[in-house]
């Protein structure tokens, strides 16, 4: 397994970022994965690691660049419930700044910088994302649909919300098979019938579930939110849509 820290040119500087992807000299399907909330960090670069060893050139990106290199906040090794009020203290307000047109923006630099790869092969890519990171990849999706195969979301938030760009008011705009994974918290049954509705009406092929036993956050190994099963099973939904959009579609 190859892995490199790289920078990611962008209308607004330089995003840093981490890549993996099998090391043999071939050519093997991009993924974008878009972090959660709480940064890039180890936790996300051996997620990164796993999912390269199946076949995938698999890039994550430092969303929060603006404010510097990744991590941007002091985070401890391990978040537990009483650490959660203080490193959200930090992280809400990079959070907040990371507004629909920055994403956009950035979204266009890391799809360019990821095709780019001599190591990513011509064709369809996917975007994950954790937490916000699913709203994103949603986002890039609907912006990109005739590049994006794939999209995948676990544990999001804010899918379904009264704004104008809502992530469900775009499904109409994806060309991307899609999962999402929800805690058992994350989303109302009013918004879950929402989304489904749309993108029912939207024609997507899609799946989502409610992963049981699952609190906001369960594939994050270094929280207290996570879920071993709860991760494997997200692998287990993850791995075959890759394989269906990316390997032989």
């Amino acid at each position: 397994m190859a892995t490199k820290t790289l920078q990611i040119p962008t209308a607004d500087g330089r995003a840093d970022a981490f890549a993996a992807f099998p090391d043999h000299g071939e050519r093997h399907p991009g993924v974008l994965l878009y972090m959660d909330a709480i940064g890039l960090r180890p936790v996300l670069e051996q997620m990164a690691r796993e999912l390269a060893g199946h076949g995938y050139y698999v890039l994550v990106p430092n969303l929060f660049y603006r404010h510097g290199p990744a991590p941007v906040v002091e985070l401890p090794e391990y978040i537990g419930e009483d650490d959660r009020p203080a490193v959200f203290g930090r992280l809400m307000p990079l959070v907040e700044e990371h507004t629909t047109d920055r994403a956009l923006r950035d979204a266009d630099a890391y799809l360019k910088f990821l095709t780019a790869q001599p190591e990513v092969s011509a064709g369809p890519v996917a975007a994950i994302g954790y937490c916000m990171g699913a709203v994103l990849a949603t986002r890039t999706a609907a912006a990109h649909p005739d590049q994006v195969a794939a999209v995948a979301g676990f544990h999001p938030g804010f899918l379904v919300t009264d704004a104008p760009d809502s992530p469900h008011r775009l499904v109409h705009s994806l060309g991307a098979e899609v999962h999402f994974g929800f805690a058992e918290n994350d989303l109302p049954p009013e918004a879950m019938k929402e989304l489904n509705q749309a993108l029912d009406a939207a024609g997507v092929d899609y799946t989502t579930e409610i992963y049981p036993g699952t609190v906001h956050g369960f594939t994050m190994s270094d929280t207290s939110a996570f879920n071993p099963s709860a991760l494997q099973h997200h692998w287990d939904r993850l791995l075959p849509l890759l394989d269906r959009t990316l390997t032989k579609g």
